[in-house]
């Protein structure tokens, strides 16, 4: 019974990794996909604060695709083309879908500038990361940094998962099984798959011994879209809550905020003789996830 799950799950991973026809219609097609999927989870009130939901905002399941489209490529170049399309169709269609059901509309397109540094992002990264099919120490040196990530991100969905049980169980067991299943599959002897192992169990030990605090930055519209300029100045009453800076000016003004951990606090911009004044809040919503939200006082 064991050599025969073993041998379904090698038939069924080289099949995923090197088994598939990836052609360039189905990678529009993959892309065009996976691009109405994540729109769904993103509109239907059902999948918020879910694991689904995380597929348009976070990268574990785009890792995924991308890995997909690697290993079913033939040479480096053809990898690199092939994941780069498949950002560049996928991640500007998941905001176009959402358009008409946002009360956003097209102001969407703002959070869109992420995805856009990504997409340039994985030409170069595909290239080199083609040659995880090698399956040697090269393989490894590429992955490594992948799965630390992976199982950091893990860590997060699971320690999410404790508290509100069961959001984010299928998140954290996405991540820790990509981790198992790119060991298994590219990692070709013991030593190798022995660290591709102790990296992530470390990534995940730094993270369950830090101190729990808030560290991340969003780029965000303010409330009632002022059109800011290059003279602008924000000031945050607690500093050491959040630092807040102009992200861009213009008819799609935004802000960058760096939180450093939960709480609330008040935020004034002054520009030229306009001044506007609002409540800067962070905290933890029901999904387990770290949020931001300014109102205007």
């Amino acid at each position: 019974m064991k050599k025969e799950t073993q041998g379904t799950l090698k038939r069924l991973t080289d099949k995923l990794y090197g088994g598939l026809n990836m052609s360039w219609l189905n990678v529009i097609l993959f892309a065009v996909g996976t691009a109405v999927l994540t729109a769904v989870f993103l509109i239907l009130p059902l999948f918020k604060n879910t694991s689904f939901e995380r597929m348009g905002v976070y990268l574990e399941a785009w890792i995924f695709f991308a890995v997909l489209i690697m290993a079913n490529c033939k040479k480096p170049l053809e990898s690199a083309l092939k994941v780069f399309v498949f950002f560049l169709v996928s991640q500007p269609l998941i905001y176009l879908i959402q358009v008409p059901f946002s009360s956003m509309g097209w102001g969407l397109f703002g959070f869109y500038k992420y995805w856009f540094i990504w997409t340039l992002l994985t030409f170069p990264m595909a290239f080199a990361g083609w040659y995880i099919t090698k399956k040697n120490w090269l393989s490894v040196l590429i992955f490594l940094p992948v799965l630390a990530f992976l199982a950091y991100t893990g860590y997060g969905c699971a320690a999410a998962c404790v508290k509100r049980f069961p959001r984010q169980l299928f998140a954290a067991l996405f991540c820790f099984g990509q981790v198992l299943v790119y060991v298994y599959v590219f990692f070709s002897d013991r030593k190798q798959k022995l660290l591709g192992l102790l990296v992530p169990a470390l990534a995940v030990a730094v993270l369950a011994l830090r101190t729990q605090r808030v560290e991340f930055n969003v780029t965000m519209f303010l409330p009632n879209d002022p059109v800011l300029t290059e003279d602008a100045v924000i000031t945050v009453e607690d500093p050491e809550l959040a630092t807040v800076s102009v992200a861009s000016t213009g008819e799609d003004s935004m802000v960058r905020v760096q939180a450093n951990r939960y709480g609330t606090t008040g935020m004034v911009i002054r520009d030229g003789d306009n001044e506007y004044h609002y409540t800067l809040e962070i905290y933890e919503d029901d999904g387990g996830h770290s949020q931001i939200d300014i109102k205007e006082k």
